[in-house]
């Protein structure tokens, strides 16, 4: 199942995120010299993907950024944030307590008014606990064979992955997996991402053979071939890549530039085969926020 309607938060003050830093191996330090450059040059990524995204048929729903507080993640709506076709609108626990200001009430009422939403479930309560479930950083959803991926970290907390899965109905899938250092990688999204064809996962990330042959057997299950992606193009965001479609229903396959000159010819070709490749250059969203076009993007599924 996937949409061809999304959300996406035009930053004011997108910065380098200290307390996001620990988690995100991703995430590269700014020098305070650099700051306005990068903000400028944050806002004008965004508009280029926005842009090319409306261009295709995608009906993009692009909320400002509100001045104050400052918010340096606010290009990453998905964290905070999922919707659902039986009218649900889920909130979720954030690891950074500077993030936790994104989840906007407003942008809330507005999805409300205009989709029909009935219900609010917020699992931010886990915060208290200082559990954290970062959105669909946290979760890989399979809507339509009703199974969720997680790979637990910092920000992934397996008792809230289960609660989300009962609440929704869902069968968690969940497993570990770390980048070439050992360290457990921050969000699921960042290694895998499920098309309705295929699945884009770094399967040496996954150092448990018994729950990688269990991600396996569900993508065989599933009918999804598996592109396989090295370390080396997981650093260059080839698995925070996401499946949208036009409203015409044309499948399209939205990454970054990095992420496009990562994968191989083959790979390429494979995705090809049903979707069109849509790219844009986000290198300092990239660099400095250490998310990718997968995380700039909020899906709209409606009730």
């Amino acid at each position: 199942m996937i949409t061809d309607t999304i959300v996406m938060v035009r930053p004011k003050h997108f910065s380098y995120n200290k307390q996001t830093a620990a988690s995100n191996a991703f995430q590269n330090e700014a020098k305070a010299i650099e700051l306005l450059n990068i903000e400028q040059q944050a806002l004008k990524e965004f508009d280029e993907l926005a842009n090319k995204l409306k261009n295709e048929g995608v009906n993009v729903l692009v909320y400002e950024d509100t001045d104050k507080p400052l918010k340096s993640d606010a290009v990453f709506p998905n964290n905070w944030f999922t919707t659902h076709t039986n009218g649900t609108i889920c909130l979720y626990p954030i690891f950074a307590e500077n993030r936790r200001t994104e989840r906007r009430l407003d942008i809330v009422e507005d999805l409300k008014l205009k989709f029909k939403y009935n219900t609010v479930e917020d699992f931010s309560y886990f915060e208290i606990a200082k559990q954290y479930l970062e959105g669909t950083g946290s979760l890989i959803l399979d809507r339509s064979n009703k199974l969720l991926y997680a790979c637990l970290s910092p920000r992934t907390d397996k008792e809230a992955v289960e609660t989300v899965a009962q609440k929704l109905a869902y069968q968690p899938i969940i497993f570990n997996a770390v980048d070439r250092g050992g360290k457990a990688i921050y969000h699921t999204n960042v290694m895998m991402s499920l098309a309705e064809e295929f699945v884009v996962i770094c399967l040496v990330a996954i150092p448990n053979q018994k729950e990688k042959q269990q991600l396996l057997n569900h993508f065989a299950d599933t009918g999804k071939m598996v592109i396989d992606i090295t370390f080396e193009q997981m650093e260059q965001m080839a698995g925070n890549i996401i499946q949208l479609k036009n409203t015409t229903g044309q499948k399209i396959e939205v990454m970054s530039q990095t992420a496009l000159n990562a994968f191989t010819d083959k790979q390429l070709t494979q995705i090809l085969m049903t979707n069109k490749i849509v790219h844009s250059n986000i290198s300092t969203i990239e660099k400095y926020g250490g998310g990718s076009a997968r995380c700039m993007i909020a899906e709209v599924f409606k009730p």
